[in-house]
């Protein structure tokens, strides 16, 4: 019974991750501004962050947590570097 319940769990949560990637994918590609394409960038991220995470419990390891730390560090570290660039972007007065 048990499998039955986590198979159903998995194709839930596949279709959820699997939303919210297309979802940030479109954002990206039609965002009308720069920091709505890097929101979008940061969720898309922060998805295949989840879903690494989910297929190491699923499959009992860890071998993909140096991944996910990589993966999190590029999206702060491109986070700030967007930030930047936008506020040195516009004029002051």
């Amino acid at each position: 019974m048990s499998a039955v319940i986590l198979n159903v769990a998995l194709i839930i949560v596949a279709v959820v991750f699997a939303a919210a990637a297309l979802l940030a994918t479109y954002r990206i590609v039609h965002g009308p501004g720069i920091l709505d394409r890097m929101i979008a960038s940061d969720m898309l991220m922060t998805t295949l962050i989840c879903i690494l995470g989910v297929e190491m419990v699923v499959n009992r390891h860890t071998t993909l947590m140096p991944v996910m730390i990589g993966l999190a560090l590029t999206g702060f570290l491109s986070s700030v570097a967007v930030a930047r660039y936008v506020s040195k972007r516009r004029d002051p007065k």
